[in-house]
This record gives structure tokens, sequence and C-alpha cells, in this order.
């Protein structure tokens, strides 16, 4: 075993205090920390983005979009000690601006007052025996199933924003444009990446991320859509915070909104911790962790927040405690004032290391039982359901509502628990009232 895997199989077993006596560990974590927090930096401009369809101001919501982010973290870093970076959810963010205000006709304000209720019920769960029984239900199958899935997301969203794949006209996906910078700047990251990589370079995703954006300041490639930030406005942050509207709390569509956020926060909260956190003793304290910034954003004018599937790309560079998300937290504040420099980190810089990661955690397949068809279909719904429906709640409804209805068939119902059909139920009913929003 190298000297540097052993520093990270020591910081897996460390408190943040004894952490942070050892200088190889601070450096390791500090590394995936930088790295993890420029895999998600791009959510301090698609959120507020996706909000403003919402009616949200886009400038104020860049402001909530990083206050959200630095609590998460420092939630992260000192109540749970775990390597996750938690921010506003892609996915989540959508629902809430495209369902329940575009389609629903609903208010943001009514939008957050959900949100509010959906993550109160989130920390019902988190801090009860029910998230402990949940998580230890689910099937060993399906726990791969996710890492994999999510993994599968992650180079979706990697080879998007490298610009290597794009919607295509007569199918759903086609190659990228390779004559233009984006896609060639991407590739030669990605090639980087790769070669630190696999010769085991220290801080290899952060030097090829580096060496990318110099590349790119280099020939002048830049990401258009990075919002301007006046912090005189912060004088005008009280127009988005703390405007939950509870006034229909007891309407139909209020409900069934708040079910359907309810279930996606708590699975794929849950389903991201099971994939990402490399050690699991760590989960109920990340699982309360995460609902009690999710339930805070709510009130700070932002969609709610989940585990950054990002994260990985801090994992994998060795971060194993909170001192990784402690320095995403530093640096998310740090963005405030500086939020045009992000611009030079472009999309093409960040999109090799989020498809390293996501090949990386696709390895978990390897733990499926390929032999029993009934325990691989449900996790293949999972794996391929993840991407193609740009949710993780979706794959995760289908392969848990599956799950049972094959072991049934093959007239092995008493093998399962009952948390395993609650959990089918809960999903099935959650794609039915999916449905009708």
């Amino acid at each position: 075993m190298d000297k540097q895997q052993s520093q990270v199989d020591l910081a897996n077993k460390l408190t943040l205090r004894e952490a942070l006596r050892h200088k190889d560990v601070v450096r390791n974590e500090l590394i995936a920390g930088v790295t993890g927090f420029f895999a998600i930096s791009y959510i301090i401009i698609v959120n507020p983005l996706i909000l403003k369809d919402a009616g949200i101001p886009t400038d104020l919501s860049v402001f909530a979009t990083i206050f959200s982010s630095v609590i998460g973290c420092l939630i992260m870093a000192f109540w749970a000690n775990a390597p996750i970076i938690l921010t506003p959810g892609m996915g989540v963010n959508a629902f809430f601006t495209y369902t329940i205000v575009v389609n629903m006709g609903l208010s943001w304000q009514e939008a957050l007052g959900i949100a509010a209720v959906a993550s109160f019920v989130y920390m019902l769960i988190a801090f009860t025996k029910v998230s402990t029984i949940l998580s230890e239900a689910i099937p060993e199958s399906l726990k791969s199933g996710i890492t994999a899935g999510i993994g599968l997301f992650l180079v979706e969203i990697g080879l998007e924003k490298a610009g290597l794949i794009v919607a295509g006209k007569s199918s759903l996906i086609v190659l990228g444009d390779l004559t233009k910078p984006t896609p060639l700047l991407a590739l030669f990251g990605l090639v980087l990446s790769l070669i630190l990589y696999i010769r085991k370079v220290k801080g290899n995703f952060f030097i090829a991320i580096i060496a990318t954006s110099l590349l790119a300041f280099f020939f002048g490639v830049k990401d258009s859509d990075t919002p301007s930030v006046d912090l005189a406005r912060l004088g005008q942050y009280h127009k988005i915070a703390f405007q939950n509207d509870f006034s229909h709390l007891l309407s139909t569509p209020f409900i069934l909104a708040a079910f359907s956020m309810t279930m996606i926060l708590v699975f794929e909260s849950m389903g991201l911790l099971q994939g990402l956190l490399p050690n699991q003793k760590k989960f109920k304290k990340t699982f309360e962790g995460s609902s009690v910034t999710t339930f805070l954003s709510s009130f700070l004018g932002t969609s709610p927040t989940v585990a950054a599937a990002e994260s990985a790309s801090g994992i994998e560079s060795g971060g194993r405690t909170g001192i990784m998300a402690l320095t995403a937290a530093v640096l998310f504040a740090l963005s405030l004032i500086f939020v045009p420099l992000l611009a030079y980190v472009p999309s093409a810089a960040i999109a090799p290391v989020i498809v390293i990661t996501g090949a990386l955690m696709m390895a978990a397949i390897g733990n499926i039982k390929m032999a029993d068809f009934s325990e691989w279909f449900p996790a293949f719904l999972i794996i391929v359901l993840i991407p193609f429906t740009n949710s993780i709640s979706t794959g995760l409804a289908f392969g848990f509502v599956c799950y049972p209805i094959m072991k049934l068939a093959l007239g092995k119902g008493k093998d399962l628990t009952w948390p395993v059909y609650l959990l089918g139920v809960l999903f099935l009913c959650d794609l039915v009232f999916s449905a009708m929003l």
C-alpha cells in the first residue's frame, strides 16, 4: 500500500480534531475540498438561472445559493465530519421551478412553503430510527445500482458540460462539434486528468483543472453565462429570505407537491449518501445534517439543498473528513466576492474530472449479482433511468417498485422485509402523484 493510500485510510477513521493534527491528511483534504468545490461551482450560476423562471431575482438567488451552500458545508464539517458538499440540488430545483411554479401555477413563495414542509418531514425521518430502518432495508444490489446510476449521471453531466454530447435533431444525443474550442479543451483536460490519475500524482484532478483553465485563458475560452453580482444588493436580500407562504397548507396541490418533494429529498439524499460516503458509519449524522440544511435553505430563499454528486470528485482526490467540506465552505464564502472569477474556470476544465469520477463510481456494477435477473434488472432500471430522466428520484422509484414485483413473481416474497414493501408502495405513490402534478 502506498503512502498516499495509507493516509486516506487513516483519515477515514479520524475525528475532525484528530485529522487537523496530521499535516499530510490536512493537505489531502484541502486538495479534495478545492477539487470538489470547482466540480460543483457551476451551481452558483446555474441554480439562479433555473430559479429565475420561478420569478426569483437572479442576483439575490446567487446570494441564497452561496449562503445555503456555506451553511450546509459547515454542518457537514462540524456535525458529521463527512467529505460531503451540500448545495441546492439539480433536479429538485427543476421540480421546484417547472413543476410547482410553472406547471401547477403556484407562486415561488408557496413553493418555498412546500419546500419547508417537505424538509421538516425529512428532518423527522432523519432524526429518528426510521432513517436507519430504511437505509438498512435497501438491498445491496440496489445500493450498488444507486452508486453506478449516479456515476453514469455524472458522466452524462460531464460530457454535456464538455460539449462532447449535445441534443440531436433526429436522436436524443449526438456527438458535439469537435472543431469548437470547448470540446477540444475538454479532451485535452480529459487526457491530462487520466494520465495524472493513473500515475497516482498527488492532487491529480486539481492540477488538471488549473492547467486546463490556464490553457483556456490563453486561448480566450470562457463561459458566457456568469451573472454579475453586486454586493450592494445584499441590502435587498430580505425580499427573498423568509418569504415562505403557508396560506394554502391544506389544499390538495400543496399536499401532493409536498409529498413528492419529500420523497425526492429523503430518498435522493439517502441514495446519494449511500453511494458517496467512503465510511458508511457516518451516514446517520450526515443524513441528519443534510436534513437540517435542507430545512434552512427554504427560509434562505432557494430550492432545497442535497448532497452534491460532484462531492465524489473530492472524495476520489482523497477527501475523507469534514476538512474537505470546511474547505468548500470557505471557497463558497469567498465566491460571494469573486463570482466573476469563476468564469476563468470554464466548464471544459471541470467536465473531465466529473467524467472520470462518474466512471469510477460505475465500478459498483461489479457488486451486483448478474446471474440473478431479479437482482440485476431493478438495479439496471436505476442505473439507466437516473441519467436518462435527469432525476435520481425517478430512477430510484422504478428500481424500488420493480424489485418486490420480481421477487413476488419468483415466489420469494417471504424473503423480503416490510420496509422493502413500504418503499415500493411509497415510490409507486410518488410516480402516480408526480404524473398528476
